[in-house]
């Protein structure tokens, strides 16, 4: 009898550690599940830090900034890889300006100009000017390269420098004042920067909302 209980025991013992160890099983069978979800979380994080980090490193600002395309050739990392008049040809918001510079001859001067700055009238900032006006100045090459070189500075202007080195001095011989600071400037006291920062090859381009003039 007493061999039975002994046996007995030890039947129940290893039965008793059998599901000590299954428990234990399923225990780092969760742990490891957890583990799982735990580096997928964190490499989601990681991804959207990185995308807010990349936008933030880009600089563009304003409302019209949301016009410009996405992706390719006019979107601003497409535009940051040919040379000014090139990338503004590309940008659906600068066409009026584009065909203003190419009446101008202007395209090959503002191509291979190193380091500018250029304000650049959006297609509703020529819509502005009456159509007879704006014909007449179209058909004036001397009055057109006036304008448009009125609206380019030597130098690539931080957004942090341009009131700071105000009045600017630009290619036609004029000056431009600008105002404000952080992401509100204004141009002349007349032309809002509506898309700034935007980054070409060989310049940094502020987006404005009125033609300026000498």
């Amino acid at each position: 009898m007493k061999r039975l209980l002994t046996r007995t025991g030890a039947l129940a013992a290893a039965a008793g550690l059998a599901i000590v160890m299954s428990a234990c099983s399923s225990d780092e069978g969760g742990d490891d599940d957890m583990a799982d979800e735990e580096t997928t979380s964190e490499e989601m994080m990681t991804e959207e830090e990185t995308t807010e980090d990349d936008m933030a490193a880009s600089g563009e600002f304003g409302d019209a900034c949301s016009a410009v395309p996405a992706d390719g050739e006019g979107s601003f990392a497409g535009m940051a890889d040919d040379p000014v008049a090139t990338a503004a040809s590309n940008n659906p918001v600068l066409s009026t300006l584009v065909t203003a510079v190419g009446e101008a001859d202007l395209v090959d001067t503002l191509n291979s100009s190193e380091d500018i700055t250029v304000f650049a009238p959006t297609d509703d900032a020529f819509a502005a000017i009456p159509e007879e006006d704006l014909e007449a100045v179209l058909a004036d090459t001397d009055t057109l390269t006036s304008i448009l070189t009125y609206h380019v500075v030597s130098g690539r202007i931080a957004p942090e420098d341009l009131a700071a080195d105000s009045p600017l001095t630009t290619l036609q011989g004029g000056t431009l004042e600008v105002t404000g600071s952080g992401e509100d400037f204004t141009v002349n006291g007349e032309a809002n920067v509506v898309c700034g920062n935007v980054q070409t090859a060989n310049a940094t381009v502020y987006i404005i909302d009125t033609v300026l003039m000498p």
